[in-house]
């Protein structure tokens, strides 16, 4: 099994959303994080006073898949998330051993 992580744009949540479900990956956790990276954020106005916008608002999502789907689902997320320019995101795949229900306490293979 794969943790996928996607740090994308909070703009594009549904459309990666929607092209997971597409190729069957159902369950995903979603959390709003903000970060850089080389985008290093922008200057806004508020109050006609001008500040730097250092961390950006991005979208995390995660999603435990087994390793046979791993490349698809990481190639569903890319097309979904992308827009070409700076700032469109991350994906990251982690390792995972075990996953247990907690309802039962039994193990899962996804």
């Amino acid at each position: 099994m794969k943790l996928v992580k996607a740090i994308v744009r909070p703009d594009k949540v549904d459309e990666v959303r929607d092209a997971l479900e597409k190729i069957k990956v159902s369950g995903m956790t979603v959390t709003d994080v903000r970060g850089h990276g080389r985008q290093k954020g922008h200057t806004a106005v508020y109050r006609g006073k001008e500040y730097s916008v250092t961390l950006l608002p991005k979208v995390e999502i995660e999603v435990v898949v087994a390793d046979e789907t791993v490349d698809e689902v990481i190639q569903t997320i890319i097309v979904a998330a992308r827009t070409g320019e700076i700032g469109d995101g991350r994906v990251f795949v982690i390792p995972v051993e075990h996953s247990y229900k907690i309802r039962t306490g039994e193990r899962d293979t996804v």
